[in-house]
C-alpha cells in the first residue's frame, strides 16, 4: 500500500525518544512495583538532576497537612496517614515537573515553530519548564516574549470581539485544582457560554451518565475503607500497575486478608499477578511477593457487558433454589424495573453470552460463584469499560449486578470507578460540565450575580468539529496536551489551525503549542509542587480524588521562574480583560483562595463549610446520596436497566483494536520508549496481537505491518510500518499505544450513549507491510 503525503506527514514526528538500541520483547514475569520500580525511580531522579529535591518531594507528596497532592492519578490518600504513600509513576510525574531545565526566550529565538514541530514529543517536554508568556509571531515563525498584561489583553480583546460567546471553547485537563476550576467555569458562563469540554469527555463520561441514570449520582459510592473490608473485588478494564499504581497496596492487603480478587481485562496486566509493595520494607528486603488476584478473565474487547449479563443470569438461576442468592428485600424496597431485567437475563441464551464475551460458560460461572459467595462486593473499572459504543450500558450492567445482591449502601460494597487524572472528578464537581444542571446554574446566578447561559455547550468532540467548521474561533486549554490527546489526529490538527486564537496554559512545551491558531499564546503556570505566593501568603489549593475525598495541596518548592502565575491568577487575568465591567471580584479572589472556597461553599453541593472541613486530617468527603440509599432518580429508587447485548464480535478478517498507555507514560507525556510491565524495550510503534491471528496473516514477531481502520462512515485511516508483537490477548483483538494510534479513531466514531471517542474499540485490518 502506498503511503500518501497526508499519511506520511502524520507518521512523523515521533512521540517517544529515538531509541538508541534495537527493540526487544521479553514477556514480563516479575512482580509489579518492588525493586523494578525503585530502580526506575532512581534512574529518573538522576536523569532529571533531582537527587535532592526528588527525595524531599517524595517525603511531602500525598501527606496530610502541608503536603502536596500527586499530580498523577486520582487514587485516594491512605486513610491511615501512611508515609511514602507514593508510586513509581507519581514520582516520575513530580520529577518531570521539578526538572532544572528551562525553556525561555533564548530557546524560542533559536528554534522556529516549523522546526520544533519536527521534534519528538519526548524531546519537546524534555527541554524543561516554560518560564515566561510567549506569543506566536507569524512573520518570523517563532514564539516571542509578551508581557502578562499584553497577553491578557490579547485574549480579552479577541473574546470581546466575538459575534457570539459560543464561538469560544474552554478546555481543561484533570490537573486543574478546584479553586481554578470554579473560577474558570464562572468566567466562561459570565461570558455567556457552556462550552466547557474536558478530558472526562474522552474518558469517564459514560461512567458518570450511567451512574446518574441508575443511582441519581454521577460518582462511585465507595471509599478506601470499603476497599479494606470488602469480600470480593472485581477489577475491570484497568491496568492498575501503570494507571493507578497505589491500588496495588489495596489489592495486596485484600489478598492477605482473604478477599477474592477478580481481574477482567483482555490482557493479563502486571497488577493482576503479584506485587512487592515498595513501602513495605520487610517485603522489599526479603523479596516477598503478594498475589493481587485470585482469578483472571480475558474477555474479547467489548465483551465485558456479556460477561456481566452472564454473571447476573447465573445468580438469578441459582435464586430458583437458593433464596439467598438474590437480596429480594433490598430489591423490593430500593429498586425499580427488576422484573424487566430478570426477564431480559432469562431470555438471553448462554450461547450468545459466550459468543459475545469470548469466554466459556465455565469461566463466567467461576466469576458468578465468587460474586454469589461474597457477602460484600465492589466493582471497579476504568477506560476499558467506558470507551465503547455501549459504555453507558456496560456501567449500568455493573450496577444491575450490584443491586441483585444489595451491594449498595453498606460498608465494603458498591461501584468504584477509577479516575485516571488527579482532579478530573473535582473538575466536574466544581462546574466543568457542558451540560450543567439547572439547580447548579440557579445557585451560580444567585450567589455570583451573573446570568449564566442555559443551553448546553460543546464537549470535546463537538468542540473539534466546531473549530474545524469555523464555528469556534477561540480555543483556551487549561493544562493537558489537547492536540495529542484527542482522536483523529490530522482532523484535530486542522481544527486547531482553523482558530483565530489558541491559548494554552502549561508548565512544559508540548505538541499543542505547535499546532496553533492564526494567533497563539503560551501562558506558563505554577506546578503542583511549587509554592503559590499571593497577597494573603502562601496559598493552598484543593483537589478531589476518585472516591470523593477533598483535601488541600500545598507546594513546597520555589517556582521555576519569577514570571510564573498560578492557574487561578491566569484565569482571573483573562477574565478581567475579557469582562472589564464585571462585578465579580477577580483580583480579590486571587489574594486569598479561602475567598474562592467561601463562594464555592455556597454554590456547590457537598462543599458547605469547606474552608474548615478541608483543613481536617485527610480533608472531607462529599456526600453521596446513593450511599445512604437516597436515589435522585425519576422513581426515587435505584433503577435496573434492560439494554440488549451489543454485537462486539469482529467481522471475518477484521480485528478490534484498543489503545492504551505504556508503563513509562502518563497520559500524553512519554518518559521513554520502554514498557517494562509488558516486556517491551526501545519501541512504541507496535501492535500487540494474538499469535494465531499473526500466523493466519503470515506475520512473525517484529514484522512491520500496515494497520487500516474503518470508520462508521466507511472512511479509512492508516498506520504503516508498525511492528507486530505476539501477546496473550484473545483472538480477534489487538492493542497499541496512544497517542500514536489516535490517528486510527475517526472523530465521528464516538458513542451515541456518551459522546466518547471509541478509543478502546477501533475496527481494523492488519496485514504485512506492503
Amino acid at each position: 500500500m502506498a503511503i500518501s503525503e497526508h499519511d506520511q506527514k502524520h507518521r512523523e514526528p515521533r512521540v517517544g525518544p529515538v531509541p538508541k538500541e534495537e527493540p526487544e520483547f521479553h514477556p514480563y514475569h516479575h512482580p509489579a512495583a518492588g525493586w523494578g520500580a525503585a530502580k526506575s525511580v532512581s534512574q529518573v531522579l538522576m536523569r532529571e538532576g533531582a537527587l535532592v529535591d526528588g527525595p524531599r518531594a517524595i517525603m511531602r507528596m500525598n501527606h496530610e497537612g502541608d503536603g502536596f497532592d500527586c499530580p498523577g492519578c486520582a487514587w485516594p490518600d491512605d486513610t491511615k496517614g501512611l508515609h511514602l504513600d507514593i508510586c513509581e509513576n507519581g514520582i516520575k510525574h513530580v520529577t518531570w515537573e521539578m526538572t532544572g531545565k528551562r525553556v525561555g526566550r533564548d530557546f524560542f529565538a533559536a528554534h522556529s515553530v516549523t522546526e520544533l514541530f519536527g521534534w519528538s514529543d519526548f524531546d519537546l517536554e524534555d527541554q524543561g519548564r516554560l518560564t515566561e508568556p510567549m506569543v506566536y509571531d507569524p512573520d518570523s515563525d517563532h514564539y516571542v516574549p509578551i508581557r502578562w498584561h499584553d497577553a491578557f489583553e490579547l485574549v480579552g480583546r479577541t473574546l470581546r470581539e466575538l459575534d457570539d460567546p459560543n464561538q469560544a471553547s474552554f478546555y481543561t485537563s484533570g490537573r486543574l485544582g478546584n479553586e481554578a476550576t470554579f473560577l474558570y467555569q464562572l468566567m466562561a458562563r459570565e461570558l455567556g457560554t457552556n462550552n466547557l469540554p474536558d478530558c472526562s469527555n474522552m474518558c469517564h463520561e459514560a461512567s458518570g451518565r450511567a451512574l446518574e441514570a441508575s443511582l441519581g449520582t454521577g460518582k462511585g459510592t465507595v471509599d478506601l475503607k470499603d476497599w479494606e473490608t470488602t469480600d470480593a473485588l472485581f477489577i475491570m478494564g484497568v491496568n492498575a500497575a501503570s494507571n493507578a499504581p497505589r491500588m496495588l497496596t489495596a489489592l495486596a492487603e485484600a489478598y492477605r486478608r482473604g478477599a477474592q480478587i477478580v481481574h477482567v481485562n483482555p490482557l493479563v496486566e502486571a497488577a493482576a499477578t503479584r506485587t512487592i509493595v515498595p513501602h513495605d520494607f520487610t517485603d522489599m528486603a526479603l523479596l516477598k511477593t503478594t498475589r493481587t488476584s485470585t482469578l483472571n478473565l480475558q474477555p474479547r474487547i467489548g465483551g465485558d457487558m456479556a460477561l456481566l449479563r452472564g454473571m447476573a443470569k447465573a445468580v438469578l438461576e441459582q435464586a430458583r433454589t437458593d433464596p439467598k442468592a438474590v437480596d429480594q428485600e433490598f430489591v423490593d424496597r430500593h429498586t425499580a424495573y427488576f422484573d424487566e431485567y430478570r426477564d431480559l437475563c432469562e431470555g438471553t441464551p448462554w450461547a450468545e453470552i459466550e459468543h459475545q464475551s469470548g469466554l466459556s460458560r465455565d469461566d463466567i460461572l467461576k466469576a458468578a460463584r465468587v460474586y454469589r459467595d461474597a457477602d460484600r462486593s465492589i466493582f471497579s473499572w476504568c477506560l476499558g469499560i467506558s470507551q465503547h459504543e455501549h459504555g453507558v450500558d456496560t456501567v449500568r450492567e455493573i450496577v444491575n449486578l450490584l443491586l441483585l445482591r444489595g451491594n449498595l449502601g453498606r460498608e465494603g460494597a458498591g461501584p468504584s470507578p477509577v479516575r485516571g487524572h488527579s482532579n478530573v472528578q473535582g473538575n466536574r464537581t466544581c462546574g466543568i460540565d457542558h451540560r450543567p444542571a439547572e439547580e447548579f446554574l440557579d445557585r451560580l446566578a444567585e450567589i455570583c450575580g451573573i446570568d449564566p447561559p442555559r443551553e448546553h455547550g460543546l464537549d470535546t468532540v463537538g468542540t473539534i468539529q466546531a473549530m474545524h467548521s469555523g464555528d469556534v474561533k477561540v480555543f483556551v486549554g487549561m493544562g493537558g496536551n489537547f492536540a495529542l490527546a484527542a482522536p483523529d489526529t490530522p482532523y484535530t490538527y486542522e481544527a486547531l489551525r482553523s482558530c483565530d486564537l489558541t491559548v494554552h496554559v502549561s508548565t512544559k512545551l508540548n505538541r499543542s503549542h505547535l499546532v496553533h491558531g492564526r494567533q497563539a499564546l503560551i501562558l506558563p503556570c505554577l506546578g503542583r509542587t511549587e509554592k503559590d505566593h499571593q497577597k494573603g501568603g502562601v496559598q493552598a489549593t484543593s483537589v478531589e480524588d476518585s472516591m470523593s475525598m477533598v483535601h488541600l495541596s500545598v507546594g513546597m518548592k520555589r517556582p521555576a521562574s519569577k514570571h510564573l502565575l498560578s492557574e487561578p491568577a491566569v484565569i482571573a487575568g483573562i477574565a478581567r480583560a475579557a469582562l472589564p465591567d464585571s462585578d465579580t471580584p477577580w483580583e480579590w479572589y486571587i489574594e486569598d483562595y479561602d475567598r474562592i472556597r467561601d463562594t464555592m461553599a455556597q454554590v456547590l453541593d457537598g462543599f458547605e463549610d469547606c474552608n474548615r472541613r478541608v483543613r481536617l486530617p485527610l480533608g472531607f468527603r462529599i456526600k453521596q446520596p446513593a450511599r445512604e440509599l437516597v436515589f435522585l432518580t425519576p422513581t426515587g429508587r435505584a433503577e435496573f436497566s434492560a439494554a440488549p447485548l451489543p454485537d462486539v464480535v469482529p467481522a471475518p478478517g477484521t480485528l478490534a483494536l484498543g489503545t492504551m498507555r505504556s508503563h513509562d507514560q502518563w497520559n500524553t507525556t512519554i518518559y521513554s520508549d520502554n514498557d517494562r510491565y509488558r516486556g517491551v524495550k526501545n519501541l512504541r510503534t507496535l501492535v500487540f496481537m494474538n499469535e494465531d491471528d499473526m500466523r493466519e496473516r503470515g506475520i512473525s514477531e517484529f514484522d512491520p505491518v500496515d494497520i487500516t481502520s474503518t470508520a462508521k462512515d466507511g472512511s479509512h485511516r492508516h498506520l504503516n510500518g508498525f511492528l507486530a508483537i505476539p501477546y496473550d490477548i484473545p483472538r480477534g483483538c489487538a492493542a497499541g499505544y496512544m497517542p500514536e494510534m489516535n490517528v486510527l479513531c475517526a472523530l465521528g466514531d464516538y458513542s451515541t450513549q456518551s459522546d466518547q471517542p471509541l478509543m478502546k474499540h477501533v475496527k481494523v485490518t492488519i496485514e504485512p507491510a506492503a
